[in-house]
C-alpha cells in the first residue's frame, strides 16, 4: 500500500437532535460525510455527541483512546450555537438553538486532538468550536455587530442558492492559507449567524471578511495541522479547486498521521 492509496480514518463530529417523537438521535449532514470519502479520500467515522456521560478523568481517558485511533478530525457546522458560558458571553436570547452534548464533546476533544498531533479541519461552528475551546470568544448575532454585513444564508429551499458565494475574503500573506491557495482573495459561502469575537490566543489570523470578520485561522504552536474556516468548503467540494485545495492538504496530513500509526506496530515487532 502507498502513501497515496491509503485511506485514514477520520472523525467526523455529530450533533444531538430531538427526532419529533420524544427521542434524539446523532446527526450528521450526509455532506460532511462525502466529504470526508470523496474529498479526503479517508473513511469517516462519525463521533457522537457524548460528552456530558462522562466525568473529567473517563473523559480524558474516553478521547485518549478515541484519537489513538483516528488520523484526523473533521469538525462539522451545524445550526447551533455554543453556549455562551463556555466563553464567558451573556446569556442567549430565547430560541437560541443549542447542543450541549456536542459542546461537551467538541470543546475537550479540540484540545486533546491539538496535544496529541491530530489533524483537524474546522467548518463553521467547527471553527468558533476551536476558537471557544482555546480560549477565545464569539458573536452570537454577527449581523447586530455594528459595521458587520449580515452573514447569514438567504433560507432558500435550494441549496445551491443557500451555498452559492457570497463575497469575497481577503487572504493574510505569509499564512497557511496562502500557501495552500497563492491567492490574496477568493470569494467563499456564508451561513452563519455566530462569528469570532476575540481570537484565541494561540491563534494565527488567515483571512477576514470586507467587513473584518474573522474567516480563517491556524494554531501555529500545534503540533499537527489545524486549519478553522467559517465558510463551508464541504458543499460541491469536487466542483471547487479552492475547496479541493484545502481538503488536499488536510487528506495529506492525515495519510501521513496513519502511516506514522500503522509504522508504530511494525517497529515495535522489529525490537
Amino acid at each position: 500500500m502507498t502513501l497515496s492509496s491509503l485511506r485514514p480514518l477520520i472523525g467526523v463530529t455529530a450533533c444531538l437532535k430531538e427526532n419529533g417523537r420524544g427521542g434524539w438521535h446523532h446527526a450528521v449532514g450526509d455532506k460532511y460525510v462525502q466529504a470526508a470519502i470523496r474529498a479526503a479520500g479517508g473513511l469517516p467515522i462519525l463521533i457522537p455527541a457524548f460528552g456530558r456521560e462522562f466525568e473529567d478523568q473517563a473523559m480524558t481517558e474516553a478521547l485518549d483512546r478515541l484519537l489513538d485511533t483516528l488520523d484526523g478530525i473533521l469538525l462539522t457546522g451545524s445550526p447551533s450555537n455554543v453556549e455562551p458560558h463556555h466563553y464567558g458571553g451573556e446569556p442567549s436570547r430565547d430560541g437560541t438553538a443549542h447542543d450541549p452534548a456536542r459542546d461537551a464533546t467538541t470543546l475537550p476533544l479540540i484540545r486533546h486532538a491539538v496535544d496529541h498531533a491530530v489533524p483537524v479541519f474546522a467548518i463553521c461552528r467547527g471553527l468558533q468550536e476551536v476558537n471557544v475551546a482555546l480560549g477565545g470568544t464569539l458573536h452570537q448575532l454577527v449581523h447586530e455587530v455594528e459595521g458587520r454585513r449580515d452573514h447569514r444564508s438567504p433560507r432558500s429551499p435550494d441549496m445551491d442558492v443557500n451555498y452559492a458565494p457570497a463575497h469575497e475574503i481577503e487572504i493574510l500573506e505569509g499564512g497557511l492559507l496562502h500557501r495552500l491557495l497563492g491567492e490574496k482573495r477568493v470569494r467563499v459561502n456564508s451561513l452563519h449567524a455566530q462569528g469570532v469575537d476575540q481570537l484565541a490566543p494561540r491563534a494565527r489570523l488567515e483571512a477576514v471578511a470586507d467587513d473584518g470578520q474573522v474567516e480563517a485561522f491556524t494554531v501555529p504552536d500545534a503540533p499537527g495541522f489545524l486549519l478553522a474556516l467559517q465558510w463551508h468548503p464541504e458543499h460541491r467540494a469536487l466542483e471547487n479547486p479552492v475547496s479541493m485545495k484545502l481538503f488536499d492538504a488536510f487528506a495529506d496530513a492525515c495519510r501521513q498521521r496513519a502511516a506514522a500509526r500503522l509504522s508504530e506496530p511494525l517497529r515495535a515487532a522489529a525490537e
